[in-house]
């Protein structure tokens, strides 16, 4: 009887998901897959990074979502001159009450869009980091609490270089995924420019409050690993650190550092909501397949010879789940 019974909660949650991706997609034409992956960042509480070039939908997918799930929503342009008060906030001198008084950041939302994060310098992305990590923010001699759910989902635009600062390791890693957003295809590009040409955008419609995301939430770490599933997904990670273990000493020179242990626990939680998301109480090895180059890519520090090479993070990815056996 309990089976049955988590099997129908699983089952009203996917389709309770289902209609949030529904109602963003009838917004948002043509980027099921980035909508996915948003939605995966919502249920596991992590943060999303959006490499795309311009006009692929990212910034409306944010703004969508936040106003289905009736989330508050902040974005904040990165610039090169932007400062890290602009991001957190600072203290204000108030001359009535003759002292000076936190006033807080666009940082304080539940959906915060990082857009170019990459033209910004180091120092204002770094202001981000304690965010990003403890979910709390300090002005002055204060720490302040974010508010619950916090997601930052950056977007970085793959062919400009000039005028960009590549985003450090240490703060790479702190995003749960690194998603590449793709053209739309011809048929949902004709949609796109139906909208534009009658200029009759469809509107977000809230459908779920964050307080029933938090449930949503509870459903995906109600979802089954199996322990050798767990395996599975250490073994895929360590790999990465050390190729020679699994039949790739070619690879070793092509990797300057693997993938952390975060890379672990961001591909079992990722996995879990995948399944949920499915459908399924369980996650299998497929979920974890499909998630991996998401999980993995931005993780994984590419050294002089593979950028020689022209070998990309998702290639060296795509030979590891070829050679990590599969449970």
């Amino acid at each position: 009887m309990d089976m049955e019974r988590d099997q129908a909660q699983i089952e009203a949650a996917a389709a309770r998901l289902g209609e949030i991706h529904r109602a963003v997609s009838e917004v948002v034409v043509g980027q099921d897959g980035l909508i996915e992956s948003v939605l995966i960042g919502l249920l596991c509480r992590g943060h999303v990074l959006l490499e795309g070039v311009p006009g692929l939908a990212k910034t409306l997918t944010v703004r969508t979502l936040a106003g289905v799930v009736e989330g508050s929503f902040q974005r904040l342009q990165f610039t090169p001159d932007l400062l890290p008060a602009d991001v957190t906030g600072t203290l204000v001198f108030d001359q009535k009450q003759g002292e000076f008084v936190p006033h807080k950041g666009p940082v304080f939302a539940n959906l915060v869009l990082a857009d170019e994060i990459n033209r910004a310098p180091a120092k204002v992305q770094s202001a981000l980091l304690q965010a990003m990590e403890e979910r709390v923010v300090t002005i002055g001699d204060a720490t302040w609490p974010l508010p619950e759910p916090f997601l930052v989902l950056a977007t970085q635009n793959p062919i400009e270089q000039e005028g960009t600062y590549p985003l450090p390791e240490a703060q790479l890693d702190r995003f749960l995924l690194k998603v590449v957003v793709d053209y739309p295809s011809k048929e949902d590009e004709l949609r796109v420019l139906g909208y534009h040409l009658a200029e009759s955008f469809p509107e977000p419609q809230p459908l779920a409050g964050l307080d029933e995301m938090q449930q949503l939430e509870k459903a995906a770490e109600q979802v089954y690993v199996d322990d050798r599933i767990r395996s599975y997904i250490v073994n895929l990670v360590t790999a990465t650190r050390h190729p020679s273990e699994v039949g790739l000493g070619e690879v070793a020179p092509l990797l300057a550092w693997g993938a952390s242990p975060r890379a672990s626990i961001s591909l079992a939680r990722t996995s879990r909501a995948l399944a949920l998301l499915r459908g399924r109480g369980y996650v299998t090895p497929e979920d974890v397949k499909e998630l991996a180059p998401a999980v993995l890519r931005h993780r994984l520090v590419l050294s002089y010879e593979a950028e020689a090479e022209g070998v990309s993070a998702d290639d060296l990815v795509e030979r590891f789940l070829l050679a990590v056996e599969v449970p």
